[in-house]
């Protein structure tokens, strides 16, 4: 608890944040430097007001934020531990990268194939071009920390990036230092059972349930730009919604 004490005594020493945020910023900062595994119980809420001499209410009203941004989960019995599924907001356009680092978790890359070719006519009717217009494939697998998390088959369009290289670990971080990144995205969301090219690359078995999500991204102007379909290990992904009767 030393570790975690610490953080907390340095965010609170110029903030005026609620006590509660403070001790939010501060687990997820321990989180982030793994001070707790993912199989690894937090310290109870009653140890954790002791130890950083705070109030109970105070724990309760920090780990419920987390609980809901879907950083912890609660286990009746257990106690409260790092989420290992991962809940992506179905309405929020980010990427794989910022989704993992939001929640600790160390963005990687294998890549399948990067190349530059020509748009099939698919590729031309999703994006837009012309028969012929160039493009960038980036095909990879996508793994949080050591784990495989999906397979990612994306087309950008060639002339919103400057080079085939310009892509290394996150593909919209490349797309927003050219000035291209995506504003909004159409996708779909469909189930299906992996087979057994796409179980070996995420480290499954064959027929297991996977999920497919295509994205079709588009600049401020109205243009697309992405074109991607990614293939998720549905025993660690959640896909949530926010709806309203508006």
């Amino acid at each position: 608890m030393t570790s975690l004490a610490e953080i907390m005594q340095n965010l609170g020493q110029n903030s005026s944040l609620p006590l509660y945020q403070q001790l939010q910023r501060a687990l997820r900062e321990a989180i982030d430097k793994r001070l707790f595994g993912p199989d690894e119980a937090l310290p109870a809420e009653r140890q954790l007001a002791i130890d950083l001499s705070v109030s109970r209410i105070t724990v309760r009203k920090a780990i419920d934020g987390l609980v809901e941004e879907g950083l912890l989960v609660r286990r009746p019995g257990s106690g409260n531990f790092i989420n290992t599924r991962i809940e992506k907001n179905f309405a929020k356009l980010t990427s794989f990268s910022e989704d993992m680092r939001a929640r600790g978790r160390d963005p990687r890359s294998v890549w399948l194939k990067r190349a530059e070719g020509t748009v099939t006519p698919e590729e031309a009717l999703r994006l837009r071009l012309s028969p012929g217009a160039a493009v960038y494939r980036f095909h990879r697998i996508r793994y949080a920390d050591e784990v495989p998390m999906c397979l990612e088959y994306a087309t950008i369009v060639a002339a919103c990036l400057p080079s085939l290289e310009a892509v290394q670990v996150s593909m919209y971080d490349a797309l927003e230092k050219a000035g291209n990144r995506p504003v909004r995205a159409l996708q779909r969301l469909s189930a299906l059972l992996l087979n057994a090219e796409q179980a070996a690359l995420l480290q499954a078995n064959q027929g297991d349930a996977g999920l497919a999500v295509e994205r079709l991204g588009f600049l401020r102007d109205g243009r697309a730009v992405e074109f991607c379909r990614s293939i998720f290990r549905g025993d660690m992904y959640d896909f949530v919604a926010e709806l309203s009767t508006s």
